[in-house]
Order: C-alpha cells, then structure tokens, then sequence
C-alpha cells in the first residue's frame, strides 16, 4: 500500500483544512517546495497536492507552488482542485505531473474523464468525495444525490489509473479514515482505490492495508503535527 503525503495549497502555502471549511484553515508552512523536498527526503515515493483555490475557482490558482514543487523534486506527483477542462489536464501533465486528478467533471462531464484517460492512460485518477455516502463536488461546497459506488463504476471500463475516495467528514478531524466505506468500494470496482480523509495513526495505515484491497493511503495533517512519522510508516509499509 502506497502512502501518500499531501501537500493542500491555499494561498500559496501548505495548509489543512477541517472537514472541507476553507474558513479553518491551518497553515502548516509557507514554502511548498521545502515540504516537497522534506518529504522526499523522509522516503516519500509520491506526492498528492490539492489546488484548494482551484477547487472552488474551477481552474489553477496555485500553479506557482505546484510548479515550484515539480521543479524540486523528482518523485511522481499527482494533483487535484480545478482541473476541468482537456487543456489544463494536457497542461499540467506537460509540466511534468504524473497523474491528475478530476473530481467535479467526473460527477457533472463524465464524458472528459473517459476522452482524457483514453487519451493519457496511467495517468488520470478520479477523486470521489462524499458526505454520508453522496457525492459533493466544487471544493465539496455542492453536495450531489449521487451515490459513491455507483459514480465510481461509471468509469470501471474508462481506463482511470486510480479512485481516491475522501470521506468530508473525517477530513482534517484526525478521527481516523471511514475504514469500511472505503473497502467496501475498493471490493465494489476493479481499480485501484486510495484512502483519503482523517488517516492519522500508524494504526489506521495498518488497517487499511490489512483490508488487503485498498492500493494507496493519502495523509496530511497527521504527518505535520507529527501523529505519523513519515520515514517509520514507510518503512512498516514496505
């Protein structure tokens, strides 16, 4: 099980948020590419960044940090927050990004998911955000009555490389992930699914790897605040 540390950018700088609130945001550093380079050199094998201005504008804002990170490491980075059209995907995987992330188009174009993955196999994952097993979509900001499973196995046959499944409400709370949310979907689709949303102990990786389905765990406030050690977890990963 891969883990992923997460870079969220708001403003130009690494933050966390509290269940989606962009009103509680903590700032947990001002140079994004120092927190790349230090997670990298903690063992990091990938790198997940947000574009949290992005999510709720529909397009770039933190292309500047992400740019900067890109240039600082060479480690595979995917990203999420306001990818929304075929040109911002071919732009930003011409920029060096191993994998985009599209959340909002997956829910209101599905149709772009399928052209870009067709187009850019390997290299488009889906991000799926809920609230009580619905998708939200816009930076969480717009809640769907689309149900989780069901949005994920409209791109099954699509050619998406992953599925990373957020649960809003453990998001930030360090509570700890939605456990059986997750692999229940993992065991619902054929591709790959990434935890994401309130994983913040050793514990929790060991769980999730121990469901034997989940591919990937995303984490960010507990690396910061120091309730996982990156370099340990990495190494009981492996």
């Amino acid at each position: 099980m891969i883990l992923y540390p997460a870079i969220d950018l708001k403003d130009g700088n690494c933050v966390r948020l509290l269940r989606g609130d962009m009103e509680a945001a903590t700032v947990f550093g001002t140079d994004p590419a120092a927190q790349a380079r230090a997670f990298r050199d903690a063992g990091a094998k990938w790198l997940h960044l947000v574009d949290l201005n992005g999510a709720f504008a529909g397009k770039p804002v933190n292309a500047a940090a992400v740019e900067a990170i890109l240039a600082a490491i060479d480690l595979p980075v995917q990203l999420g927050g306001g990818i929304r059209d075929m040109a911002t995907i071919e732009g930003w995987l011409d920029r060096g990004l191993a994998r985009v992330i599209l959340g909002t188009v997956a829910v209101e174009q599905p149709e772009l998911v399928r052209e870009a993955a067709m187009a850019f196999p390997g290299k488009i994952a889906v991000g799926i955000d809920a609230r009580g097993g619905r998708v939200a979509t816009r930076g969480w900001a717009e809640e769907t009555d689309v149900n989780v499973v069901d949005l994920a196995h409209r791109f099954e046959d699509a050619g998406v490389a992953a599925i990373i499944y957020t649960d809003i409400d453990r998001d930030g709370a360090m509570a700890g992930p939605n456990i059986a949310a997750t692999e229940a979907l993992a065991r619902a689709v054929n591709v790959p699914v990434i935890a994401s949303g309130g994983v913040s102990s050793m514990q929790d990786l060991m769980a999730l790897r121990a469901t034997g389905v989940i591919a990937g765990a995303i984490s960010g406030r507990a690396l910061y605040d120091g309730a996982i050690d990156l370099n340990a977890a990495l190494k009981a990963l492996a």
